[in-house]
């Protein structure tokens, strides 16, 4: 009931006070949930910054497939490779549908690494490049390109030597390619 100026009272009807009620509980809920909203909101964006600038890793895919990595020692002796150069044999596999070239390789275990083209077993001229195609294998033998250490270190069979490769697309790709004994694979 509400007071008139002229002293007569009037009753509310209930829907308005019904109303009135729903109307303050919302306003309450939508206070309640404020605070939640907002500190999601804020780890979100937080979040997205975080990756953007790289702190959340990447979201490549592996584009190239390194397998059967192996460096064969020339000699039973460590120290009879020393200062020369060793083949580095591998099997590249290009998983996307993109073709992509192997640009250049380095290892912190050579002074170089050249990238070079035999033909027959017999140690080739370098080239710029390696043609993967895409979805194909392309294995570096004695029978054709492969990549050759130059003034590698001493090579003891079972060490890891790294291999920094370079891909036109894929970017760089890290592996550890085995030292294995004369004579084997």
């Amino acid at each position: 009931m509400t007071a008139t100026a002229d002293g007569t009272s009037t009753a509310r009807p209930s829907g308005a006070a019904n109303r009135g009620a729903a109307h303050g509980m919302a306003r309450e809920l939508v206070r309640a949930g404020a605070a939640p909203l907002i500190c999601s909101l804020i780890l979100v964006v937080g979040l997205a910054v975080w990756v953007i600038i790289g702190g959340g890793g990447s979201l490549t895919r592996i584009r190239i497939l390194i397998t059967q990595a192996a460096v064969p020692m020339l000699s039973f002796t460590d120290h009879a490779t020393a200062g020369r150069t060793a083949p580095v044999y591998l099997t590249l596999r290009n998983l996307s549908g993109n073709g992509d070239v192997l640009v250049s390789a380095s290892s912190p275990d050579a002074a170089r690494v050249e990238l070079t083209s035999g033909r027959g077993g017999v140690s080739g001229r370098s080239v710029a490049g390696l043609p993967i195609p895409a979805g194909a294998t392309v294995s570096l033998s004695p029978f054709g390109a492969d990549l050759v250490l130059v003034g590698p270190g001493p090579l003891v069979a079972g060490q890891q030597v790294q291999l920094v490769l370079r891909f036109r697309h894929a970017g760089v790709v890290t592996v550890e390619a085995t030292v294995t004994p004369p004579g084997t694979p």
